[in-house]
């Protein structure tokens, strides 16, 4: 192991440990009284040749609410359908920064149809488009500015709009988190968060931190676990196998409105996989 990755690997135990430790006297209500939500890009190599039957097993698995992330070549129409007749809401859905920036009104008229809470952007975008590399501190900087002006439309049309974290966004420049700068200037009225907690962990952050700070910014996360692979790389896993205790975690999420799993590995069945996640959200106590 190298001394930059053996140095990731300890920042990110000590900061997966302190999740176990904070937040221990926050009260919330349980996540269980919550509705059990999936991102469905875990299931995107199943719904491509069976879209129904994979949402009917999703729904048999314990799901109630599903976030899109990619709508299958279906309209608004035959994706409602869909999910109506599988016992399933959608509530969220994800599209790319430069998607909403170049197609926001069409994506907006189609998760209006949908009947969406909220629209999340996954990935941010660059000052110069043909730029390689990393970002830098002045494109995370164009990118809130970007997510104000998506937030204003999605606002209008009735719905919240917001981001999503990988780990990039915990880079730092000049001594500035990435991610402290998106939230720092983007609008609270304009622009929320959906927290990928495994990704944070991952990262070697405390989502613990972030969720005490401003619990309102939050309304969405994203639950997985993580595990350490043999080059000492984090992927995910079924809930409860990994690293993370999501305890601490959730009782700092007072903000929080829904939660969607999200499990993008396997190392068994997917179906079972997800019912086991399920499963562990609803008996966890906290």
């Amino acid at each position: 192991m190298s001394k930059t990755s053996r140095r990731s690997f300890m920042k990110t135990t000590a900061a997966v440990a302190a999740l176990a430790g904070a937040g221990a006297n926050r009260l919330i209500a349980k996540p269980l009284a919550l509705p059990v939500g999936l991102q469905l890009y875990s299931v995107r190599e199943l719904l491509p040749t069976d879209f129904d039957g994979t949402l009917d097993k999703l729904r048999a698995a314990g799901y109630t609410e599903v976030e899109p992330a990619g709508y299958y070549k279906r309209t608004a129409a035959e994706f409602r359908k869909a999910m109506d007749r599988a016992g399933l809401r959608c509530v969220s859905t994800h599209h790319g920064l430069a998607e909403m920036l170049a197609h926001g009104d069409e994506r907006i008229a189609y998760g209006h149809e949908l009947g969406l809470s909220y629209i999340i952007s996954p990935s941010p975008v660059r000052r110069v488009a043909s730029a390689q590399g990393p970002l830098d501190l002045a494109d995370w900087q164009w990118t809130a500015e970007q997510l104000n002006k998506v937030g204003e439309k999605v606002k209008a049309a009735g719905m919240s709009f917001g981001y999503h974290n990988h780990g990039p966004e915990f880079g730092v420049e000049k001594g500035v988190i990435f991610y402290d700068e998106l939230l720092r200037l983007t609008d609270p009225k304009l622009v929320c968060f959906e927290m990928d907690c495994g990704w944070v962990a991952a990262a070697g952050r405390n989502p613990v931190e972030y969720l005490s700070k401003t619990p309102d910014r939050f309304p969405l996360l994203h639950v997985k676990d993580m595990k350490k692979r043999a080059d000492g790389e984090f992927e995910s896993t079924v809930m409860g196998r990994g690293v993370i205790d999501y305890r601490p975690i959730l009782r700092a999420a007072t903000g929080m409105k829904h939660y969607f799993i999200e499990q993008e590995e396997f190392d068994m069945d997917v179906i079972e996989a997800l019912r086991l996640d399920a499963e562990y959200m609803r008996k966890l106590e906290l």
